[in-house]
């Protein structure tokens, strides 16, 4: 495609990486990338291996392909979030975080990104993974229930219903919202999935709460579990507390009220 035939993206598409070499996908990011929907902005979470080399080799295949690199891995919560800062800087409609294993394909985080751009009057849409009739969702059992219990937990600490907070495929409407949620380092590495609802449905000293109609899960129609994708119970557990620790802070304001 002729880079200047390009309409400018819906959607700021933020990726986090460490130590992906063995994993990413060339061919189906460089695909992803040359959809007019959306830019991809890669943020190398201090890698130690050639996950680095790649992305630069990705950005120079692609005008709508960006690196940022932080020089000491901080984690998955604060490299999304300060991906999710700079693609707020850069003007465009949407932004979306997306897991660099590609376990949403593509075409799904697409259709994500088409019902909210159709959506005015929505902020954001997350991906589900609900294994329905006429999807193909392959998620191991053991995963499977370790998120149920943790989407329970998540529900409680929320005061809402969700089914399923920790999908790697969301995207967010841009706006003060947004960037007032994105504005400060997440407490909780293992839940900031969660910690970021939190902080939209609260809002702060000079944002509304994001209105919860405003905010929809979209079942998938496929998902893959991919190898070396692992949850473990220790992992699980950090999660787990990290929610009852948001339960606990909406307890204490609701009582102050």
């Amino acid at each position: 495609m002729d880079p200047n035939e390009r309409t400018a993206p819906a959607a700021c598409v933020v990726i986090p990486c460490y130590n992906e070499a063995g994993r990413l996908d060339r061919a189906a990011l460089l695909e992803l990338a040359d959809d007019d929907a959306v830019e991809l902005l890669f943020v190398d979470d201090g890698s130690t291996d050639t996950t680095g080399s790649m992305l630069a080799e990705l950005a120079a295949s692609s005008s709508s392909i960006s690196v940022l690199t932080l020089r000491a891995n901080a984690g998955k919560a604060e490299a999304v979030r300060q991906g999710m800062a700079a693609a707020l800087t850069r003007g465009t409609e949407l932004v979306a975080y997306y897991d660099a294993d590609l376990a949403t394909p593509p075409d799904e985080l697409l259709r994500l990104v088409g019902v909210l751009a159709a959506s005015p009057w929505l902020q954001c849409v997350m991906g589900s993974r609900v294994a329905l009739l006429g999807t193909a969702i392959d998620r191991r059992a053991f995963r499977h229930y370790v998120g149920r219990v943790f989407a329970s937990a998540a529900s409680v600490a929320l005061g809402i219903t969700v089914y399923d907070t920790q999908c790697g495929a969301k995207v967010f409407r841009a706006g003060p919202a947004l960037t007032a949620a994105t504005a400060r380092p997440f407490t909780s590495g293992w839940a900031f999935d969660v910690e970021l609802l939190d902080r939209l449905l609260r809002g702060s000293d000079t944002v509304a709460p994001m209105p919860l109609d405003e905010l929809v899960e979209a079942p998938l129609r496929s998902w893959n579990d991919v190898p070396g994708s692992q949850v473990h119970l220790g992992g699980a557990a950090l999660a787990l507390a990290s929610v009852g620790k948001i339960g606990v802070a909406r307890w204490r304001r609701t009582r102050a009220r």
